[in-house]
């Protein structure tokens, strides 16, 4: 049987919210929306490139996505220590490059888990927190504002793949 993409739920924001709220709401929403983007399509259908000659894929973009939640929140700011995601001697684009479409499910499934230890990780510290990395003082706040950034740049990445994919378009 062939596994597809599930249909996702898209979170909402608030426009008048506090800091936290409207930070995690948005980073939230821009998360179910890629997930969105992958709703009703194949294993194969994700790991198409349709977009040449660029080597991205909505399958791509998901382990993509999976690798930096894992990076910006467990690796840098909780400071886990713990094998890379994908091979680092294929170069930094492995994600975009190794895909199997027979272990999308998997994939997907992993960028929806270090979705949630993220979340996990940063539930109730606070924004000021920081960490550094690369000689650098980072705050969660700025992860927060960098991750939104990182994903509503895919975001619309993604929205070209899919549209060529099979001319589905929206928000």
């Amino acid at each position: 049987m062939t596994w597809t993409a599930p249909e996702a739920t898209r979170t909402g924001g608030s426009y008048v919210a506090g800091e936290r709220e409207m930070l995690t709401g948005y980073l939230g929403w821009f998360r179910s929306t890629l997930l969105q983007k992958c709703a009703g399509l194949t294993g194969e259908q994700l790991a198409e490139r349709t977009v040449e000659p660029s080597n991205l894929s909505l399958l791509g973009l998901v382990r993509h996505m999976a690798k930096v939640e894992r990076t910006w929140f467990r690796q840098r700011f909780a400071g886990q220590s713990m094998e890379p995601m994908y091979d680092l001697r294929n170069g930094k684009d492995a994600d975009f490059e190794e895909l199997d479409p027979a272990r999308a499910a998997e994939d997907y499934a992993r960028l929806v888990e270090e979705c949630r230890l993220a979340d996990e990780i940063v539930a109730g510290v606070s924004f000021d927190e920081t960490f550094t990395h690369d000689g650098e003082v980072y705050s969660l706040r700025m992860v927060h504002i960098h991750m939104i950034g990182e994903y509503a740049r895919h975001i619309g990445h993604a929205d070209l793949v899919r549209e060529r994919l099979d001319g589905v378009t929206g928000a």
